[in-house]
């Protein structure tokens, strides 16, 4: 369940400050991309294209972190939209988290790990 429309802007604001004071402190690439594919997609704040804006982010964020476009044919959003059982599977376990007051996307910074990998395996 998305957040009011009134909070949107605080929980933006709150999503932008949590990448910026974390981007030196995790040295692993997929934590602060699976935190913004999370937030992006529980924060709502689009009326339409929030997944497809939440899986941008995500992607900007993992090659920004490597300082490059990264190679591969086939890229992470990509791999995302031809399987999205394990995407909302991992979505809906960091809610469960959320719900019972703790933080964690482990589980779907795991699963990006794996299309990370199989994006810069199956490179040109």
């Amino acid at each position: 369940m998305p957040p009011h429309f009134k909070d949107v802007s605080n929980e933006m604001d709150r999503f932008f400050s949590l990448i910026h004071e974390n981007w030196d402190v995790l040295d692993h690439p997929t934590p602060l991309p699976a935190y913004a594919l999370w937030r992006l997609n529980w924060v709502h704040p689009f009326v339409e294209g929030n997944g497809r804006t939440a899986r941008a982010a995500c992607y900007y964020l993992l090659c920004v972190r490597q300082g490059r476009l990264l190679p591969g044919s086939k890229i992470v959003p990509e791999r995302i939209r031809e399987n999205r059982a394990p995407y909302y599977a991992a979505l809906k376990d960091a809610d469960r988290h959320w719900n019972d007051g703790h933080f964690n996307v482990s589980n779907l910074a795991e699963y990006l790990e794996g299309l990370l990998a199989g994006q810069l395996t199956e490179s040109d």
